[in-house]
């Protein structure tokens, strides 16, 4: 199934308005860096493998996830309920990225509900383009973070 519009999320009450909370996305700001560095460091001291691919694309996702919720925080953004994480995935496109690093960050969230959820597994490859993914938007989206 496609990803609505963000617009389509506000519409919809997946998304809601509510005062900007700049201390909320500082403290998420702060973790996803902390998480960064240590996925960084496990990825260089570890390696990538089959075996510890699913950590990788978790942890990565859960660090996209954070720049996206401070972003959210701070635009004055909130969501809740099913279709959250849908929603904050779509707002990518909303702060200007392309329709591309939407897509790719919208399948990384449906593979890494198939870790969480149904013990599916994924090999070095797909991790290494998630890492990929991640080291290309990570400076990005936490520039877009630390604006306003």
């Amino acid at each position: 199934m496609p990803l609505k519009t963000f617009r389509e999320y506000l519409a919809e009450g997946t998304a809601r308005r509510q005062s900007p909370d700049k201390l909320r996305a500082r403290s998420l700001i702060a973790g996803s860096e902390d998480s960064y560095k240590v996925l960084l460091s496990f990825a260089e001291k570890m390696g990538l493998d089959d075996s510890n691919a699913n950590h990788i694309i978790k942890n990565a996702y859960d660090i996209i996830m954070e720049l996206i919720r401070a972003k959210m925080f701070s635009d004055g953004f909130a969501t809740t309920g099913k279709g959250a994480h849908e929603a904050e995935v779509s707002y990518m496109a909303e702060i200007g990225f392309s329709g591309r690093d939407v897509e790719f960050a919208n399948d990384v969230r449906y593979f890494r509900n198939g870790i969480m959820y149904y013990g599916k597994r994924f090999d070095k490859e797909y991790a290494e383009k998630v890492l990929g993914f991640l080291k290309m938007i990570y400076p990005a989206l936490k520039k877009m973070c630390e604006q306003k």
